[in-house]
C-alpha cells in the first residue's frame, strides 16, 4: 500500500532540529521524499505499523505533527503530478 507521511517538527531548539532528522531518517528508509516534509512509501501494512511506532516515539506531541494518509494498493488513480519536480514510479528500482 502507498502512505503519504507528512510531519512538522518544531525546530525552535536543538532537540527539535535533531528530532526532524530523526524523522527524516526514518522516512527515507521507507519510501522516497517528494516534498520538503512529505514522503511517499510503498509498504506493507507490518512496516507500515513498525514506521508509524518509530516515527511517534521520535515526535513530541506538544510541539510536532505527524499525517498519515492511507492511499492503499490502487494509488495510481490517486495521484496527479504538475510543476518542475520530475515524478518516480514508486514500485520502480530506488536508488541511493
Amino acid at each position: 500500500m502507498l502512505v503519504l507521511i507528512t510531519y512538522d517538527v518544531n525546530t525552535e531548539d536543538a532537540a527539535g532540529r535533531r528530532r526532524l532528522r530523526q524523522v527524516a531518517k526514518q522516512c527515507v528508509n521507507y519510501g522516497q521524499r517528494v516534498q520538503n516534509s512529505v514522503f511517499e512509501c510503498l509498504v506493507d501494512p507490518a512496516q507500515y505499523k513498525k514506521l508509524q511506532a518509530k516515527l511517534l516515539d521520535i515526535i513530541d506531541p506538544e510541539k510536532d505533527s505527524l499525517r498519515f494518509y492511507l492511499l492503499g494498493n490502487k494509488y495510481q488513480s490517486k495521484i496527479e503530478h504538475f510543476g518542475a519536480k520530475a515524478t518516480y514510479e514508486p514500485e520502480g528500482v530506488l536508488l541511493v
